[in-house]
């Protein structure tokens, strides 16, 4: 083995822990403001903002990308590679405003102004929370020199970027960083994974894919032939009908995988 592709979010990055908090916090404004359950609310402005974001005409494209509703809430799709994301920049000012405006009405509450500060209040939120896992940085500190990583993440490629640059040090540990946004295709399109061995230089055989979604990393992994490690932090039960090579629970385990295999560079 020579080299590593590792996934970004809930992989490397904690993200579900920073969308969480960051939907609690914008949440409370409203308690503080109308004495809305925070829950409840939080609830209506997730399902509100998926129906929106699944009724614009870029819904097949964020799908094939892997752009998911609650990323479009604070991404501003800055650096537009492709006419979908253009228009996407378009869209998302009102698409933030009228998710955040639509949960309010949900909740019985009628208050534009309000609706428009909670859209913005959560794309600060959000951006003070860039958290890594405890063993992120262990990790890729005892594989660097052992072999070479890649970061392959689907995304726009603004935020991918932004969500990166927020962590101090993480992209000198990857010799390529591939962005599904960039690139055209996304996750489990073998056509990226391909894309990175080019990259990279080696062979199916040669590598391994470490991420946490069976239904982007591990599919992928898998319809390229290349060795696929699901990260099943939480321990959850396959939630579909896709097999990975290997199953760790952290990323301490994958270490072991690595020390058991023939490295070379």
């Amino acid at each position: 083995m020579k080299a590593i592709f590792f996934d970004l979010d809930d992989t490397l990055l904690w993200d579900e822990k920073s969308v969480e908090e960051s939907f609690q916090a914008t949440c409370q404004l409203a308690y503080d403001k109308y004495g809305v359950d925070v829950v409840g609310f939080e609830k209506a402005v997730k399902e509100e903002a998926k129906k929106l974001y699944m009724s614009y005409e870029t819904y097949s494209y964020v799908k094939m990308i892997g752009i998911n509703p609650f990323e479009a809430l604070w991404s501003h799709f800055s650096d537009p590679k492709d006419e979908n994301l253009k228009k996407l920049q378009e869209l998302a000012p009102t698409y933030r405003k009228d998710a955040w405006n639509n949960g309010l009405k949900a909740v019985g509450i009628n208050d534009q102004p309000f609706a428009k500060e909670l859209s913005e209040q959560f794309g600060q939120e959000r951006r003070k929370r860039p958290y890594v896992y405890d063993d992120t940085f262990e990790v890729l500190d005892e594989l660097k020199g052992h072999v070479e990583l890649l970061l392959l993440t689907n995304g726009d490629p603004s935020l991918q970027k932004e969500k990166i640059e927020s962590i101090p040090s993480l992209a000198s540990y990857f010799k390529h960083i591939i962005i599904s946004g960039e690139f055209g295709k996304g996750k489990p399109s073998t056509e990226i994974f391909q894309h990175a061995l080019h990259l990279m230089g080696v062979t199916e055989d040669e590598v391994m894919m470490v991420g946490d979604k069976l239904s982007t990393d591990i599919l992928g992994a898998n319809k390229t032939k290349i060795p696929s490690v699901w990260l099943n932090r939480k321990g959850v039960s396959p939630y579909m009908d896709v097999h990975p090579t290997y199953e760790v629970q952290n990323l301490k385990e994958l270490v072991t995988l690595v020390k058991e295999s023939k490295v070379s560079r």
